[in-house]
């Protein structure tokens, strides 16, 4: 998100590839798909085609890992079948990513300058291709999303567990600890508080949705001080400075129990 507080969120490039190399086994996975997991409970935080405009052609190689039509274990409680978020900008639905449907505009987006700075997927569409397939290809702990806002997609997503991704090497861990990546596609939607509008509603909407997850997560840059910003005006804390692979990131959290208060105190 270099020039704005919203067209990024940093490095998935690296980090990403560290998380799908972690295998799981079958017995795991369904293991955590019931509401067991890995972590400290007490530990404090330290890090369809939906209603869109979409190109043509939606053919795929590969099963879509959020779609509520996938296999049997689901890290996320199937993204792909959520619904709309409303949010001040308008109604915002989370729609998982189609290759064949989505990577020119996908491929557009990474080779924006200011995106891929921080994302590091400039070059030819094959580079988008393979950082998203290795997420459709995987064991459904990653969901990459077009955010598709009254119609239009204008954003990039990914959905992740963080308890299951080398990030949770970095902080106390919770199960079901959810994070969040995201890029404002065009330059038109930068820099007028979309960003942390966006933010503040899928943060939302993934506790709405996921009742065994108490905090959604972020790990933007240091050096990126907008996205810091923009994760900030969303609700989230901050909560300790981390050192991943690639990049010296603050770790941002949003929580449930303090989202609750504030909202009964606030109704």
């Amino acid at each position: 998100m270099p020039p704005t507080d919203e067209s990024t969120e940093p490095g998935t490039g690296t980090d990403c590839e560290d998380t799908l190399d972690l295998r799981l086994s079958e017995e795991l996975i369904a293991l955590f798909a019931q509401g067991a997991g890995p972590g400290d409970e007490t530990g404090e935080g330290a890090g369809e085609a939906g209603p869109g405009r979409f190109p043509p052609g939606t053919t795929d190689r590969t099963p879509n890992a959020g779609d509520t039509t996938s296999g049997s274990g689901d890290l996320l409680d199937r993204v792909g079948g959520w619904g709309p978020a409303k949010t001040p900008a308008g109604v915002l639905q989370l729609v998982p990513v189609r290759p064949g449907r989505d990577l020119a505009l996908l491929h557009r987006w990474m080779n924006d300058p200011a995106v891929a700075e921080f994302w590091e997927l400039a070059g030819p569409e094959s580079v988008v291709e393979d950082h998203v397939l290795r997420q459709l290809d995987g064991d459904g702990r990653s969901v990459p999303c077009l955010g598709v806002l009254d119609g239009t997609p204008m954003s990039y997503w990914e959905i992740y567990r963080a308890d299951l991704d080398p990030l949770a090497r970095h902080y106390p861990a919770r199960p079901h600890d959810t994070g969040i990546h995201l890029l404002v596609g065009g330059v038109a939607d930068r820099g007028r508080g979309l960003g942390s509008t966006l933010l503040r509603a899928v943060a939302d909407h993934v506790l709405d949705k996921r009742p065994s997850c108490a905090r959604v997560v972020a790990e933007p840059d240091l050096r990126n001080t907008p996205s810091v910003s923009a994760f900030l005006s969303a609700g989230f804390r901050f909560s300790a400075e981390v050192d991943l692979p690639g990049k010296r990131a603050a770790l941002m959290i949003r929580d449930r129990a303090l989202r609750d208060l504030l909202q009964s105190r606030h109704p």
